[in-house]
């Protein structure tokens, strides 16, 4: 048998695999990456770090300042812990919900609608999923220095009690990943500067609500449910959980529901783009 008959079999199977994968990827993510990890050197880091800083100012002023008035609130596993404690989770959540959420959204709508980056990406062999990826693991990573930041924070404040705590970088990641994806998807249907004000619009309200600074006890049981399935609170929740190492039926909820956010939000995000570009 010649080498062109043994190596037949492998570009035959090679071949009906680029044809399901053909035009959406090309297992090239790591070049949208590496082109990520340039810009960031050249980056303005000072702007980066404000999305850091605004989660610590809210547990100083909410959770230290206020927490004075408030005393003790009771934990994920029912004893009372204090305010600072309580809310310290939460905003680690946040901070990883903000972080991936304005990484791919304002990043994504400029390369997409003003420097026309993905557009001149995808007249390459990258595909659309390529480019999903790509991005995704940027807003990812910055979701992760905001987490990890954070955490340090925390830490050193005492308002950690369990090394379960260490389990939130992770998570930290999960709940970047979902909104990240989302974010992604949601951003390439948006056309103007004008429609990125509906981002804070919804991320602030639902920053608010999600039993982020009160117990979700505190709301009418109609708007229990609605908070309940929020995003974030499903994030804040796990959050809580994993500082104090208490876990129950709810944990594998809040897990699949980043999951499965996660899966619809790359999805999406790879088919609009091939609609946009691949025509």
């Amino acid at each position: 048998m010649t080498s062109g008959d043994v190596m037949a079999p492998i570009r035959e199977r090679l071949g009906r695999r680029s044809g399901v994968w053909r035009g959406l990827y090309a297992g090239n993510a790591r070049a949208v990456v590496e082109r990520g990890f340039r810009v960031i050197r050249t980056q303005n880091w000072a702007v980066i770090a404000t999305g850091f800083f605004e989660p610590v100012f809210y547990l100083l002023a909410m959770g230290v300042g206020m927490g004075a008035l408030v005393g003790s609130v009771p934990g994920p596993d029912g004893r009372p812990i204090s305010y600072a404690m309580y809310i310290a989770p939460a905003l680690l959540a946040t901070s990883a919900m903000n972080g991936a959420i304005y990484d791919s959204v304002n990043n994504t709508f400029f390369k997409l609608r003003y420097s026309k980056l993905y557009e001149g990406m995808l007249a390459t062999s990258l595909g659309p999923l390529d480019v999903a990826l790509g991005e995704i693991f940027m807003a990812l990573f910055r979701g992760l220095l905001y987490a990890m930041g954070f955490l340090a924070v925390i830490g050193l404040m005492g308002l950690a009690t369990s090394w379960w705590a260490l389990a939130m970088i992770p998570v930290a990641l999960l709940i970047a990943l979902g909104f990240a994806s989302l974010g992604f998807a949601v951003t390439s249907f948006m056309k103007s500067f004008q429609q990125l004000e509906l981002v804070p619009l919804v991320l602030l309200p639902m920053f608010l609500l999600s039993a982020t600074l009160f117990p979700i006890t505190v709301y009418p049981e109609p708007l229990q449910w609605v908070i309940m399935a929020l995003p974030l609170w499903h994030g804040v929740e796990l959050m809580r959980q994993l500082s104090v190492g208490f876990f129950d039926g709810a944990t594998v909820v809040h897990v699949g529901y980043f999951l499965v956010m996660s899966v619809i939000g790359i999805i999406a995000a790879s088919v609009r783009l091939r609609k946009l570009f691949l025509r």
